[in-house]
């Protein structure tokens, strides 16, 4: 027991170290792309580390067995290059209770990878969704900042606002100017003779509505003039108004296409009789099967000889890691494009590196009986 203790307080406290450099490492690519959407107006940045927070399930979902895979490599590495491996072996731990010892710590893992992909992910995934299609709803007049212009239409029209409301609906002393775009059908003399109108709009107020038939959103300007007329000419219109209602654009903003299974709840994926739906459930179910997996391969992997440095095997180790998770992925996507789901597939693919796993156990034991024959027969020779 207090070698199991030992063994797995090492494993644990390096999965532990390695998750938390991956996640860093994922969060802050992410983070990167959802604070450059929201300096563009896309994103409201207070909504950021809600999102983040939201897609927390999903990457630990992914990053555990990673963080497992190299942790068993780095703790046992260490333990082989200061022979205190060899020492365990000399005590009477065998090869197999190592196995025994780290399929416990894996199993730990595996129940929280579990929970994840099981719960947690998709909650996430469904929640982070609705949070972007409500960022994605907003107009270019609830991206604004107060006392700043901004851009409207792709560039045609700039607009500003001293100052906005909390709920990003009223604007205060509001002004816009928009220049008509030019038709490029015309050919080139016709278009140089073309004269282009510029529309100035102010207000004292504005608001944002929404007309109840269509569902359509309108800017409502109150108190204020609209000025329209030539760049370079002093005979403008002028229209005072009390109330001036305007339809606002679409946003443009769009999120890349997901898996739409995977917002959806484990119990709906049993409800869903189709390829997308079974694909996504066999997934869900698989990742703790790969976390128990990964720690198996990894006790044959992790040893290594004192010369050889505890890096040795890590490269080998990595890319075999990724072999496999590319071939679980690969399975997935071929459920996904059958019509008929293949129950199969994915069980096949653990099933290989698993078995792959069993050869270079056997590989490693046959080593060590080998170089245990040659000793005691150099031993016996000798006396």
């Amino acid at each position: 027991m207090i070698i199991f203790r030992y063994l797995a307080r090492e494993v644990l406290s390096s999965m532990f170290a390695v998750s938390l450099v991956l996640l860093m490492i994922i969060i802050s690519a992410r983070f990167v792309n959802y604070l450059a959407e929201a300096a563009t107006g896309k994103l409201d940045a207070g909504v950021l580390l809600t999102l983040m927070a939201y897609r927390l399930p999903a990457y630990l979902e992914l990053i555990l067995p990673l963080g497992l895979f190299i942790g068993i490599l780095f703790a046992y590495g260490r333990l082989y290059l200061d022979s205190e491996m060899t020492v365990l072996h000399a005590c009477g731990m065998s090869q197999k209770r190592l196995v025994m010892f780290t399929t416990a710590s894996s199993l730990v893992v595996a129940i929280v990878v579990g929970l994840f992909s099981l719960y947690l992910g998709p909650e996430g995934v469904r929640a982070s969704e609705a949070l972007l299609a409500e960022q994605r709803s907003r107009t270019d007049f609830e991206t604004l900042k107060p006392s700043r212009f901004h851009n409207l239409d792709g560039g045609t029209g700039t607009s500003y606002a001293e100052s906005i409301s909390e709920d990003k609906k009223q604007l205060r002393n509001v002004f816009m100017a928009k220049v008509s775009p030019i038709d490029t059908s015309v050919d080139y003399e016709q278009e140089q003779q073309r004269e282009v109108d510029l529309t100035v709009v102010t207000a004292e107020s504005g608001e944002t509505v929404i007309d109840e038939g269509s569902g359509r959103k309108y800017l409502l300007l109150k108190n204020g003039r609209r000025y329209i007329g030539i760049p370079g000419d002093v005979d403008y219109r002028v229209v005072s108004f009390s109330q001036y209602s305007q339809m606002l654009p679409e946003p443009d903003y769009a999120v890349k296409p997901k898996r739409f299974t995977d917002g959806l709840t484990t119990k709906s994926l049993f409800n869903e009789n189709t390829a997308a739906a079974n694909a996504a459930l066999q997934w869900r179910f698989s990742m703790p099967v790969l976390v128990m997996v990964v720690g198996f391969l990894a006790v044959p992997l992790s040893r290594t000889q004192p010369r050889q440095g505890r890096y040795a095997k890590m490269l080998p180790a990595v890319i075999l890691y990724m072999v496999y998770l590319v071939c679980v992925n690969a399975a997935r996507g071929m459920i996904e494009e059958n019509n008929e789901p293949i129950v199969g597939t994915l069980w096949v693919v653990h099933l290989g590196f698993f078995c792959l796993g069993l050869l270079l156990l056997a590989e490693k034991r046959f080593v060590f009986r080998k170089k245990t024959i040659l000793k005691r027969g150099q031993a016996g020779g000798v006396a």
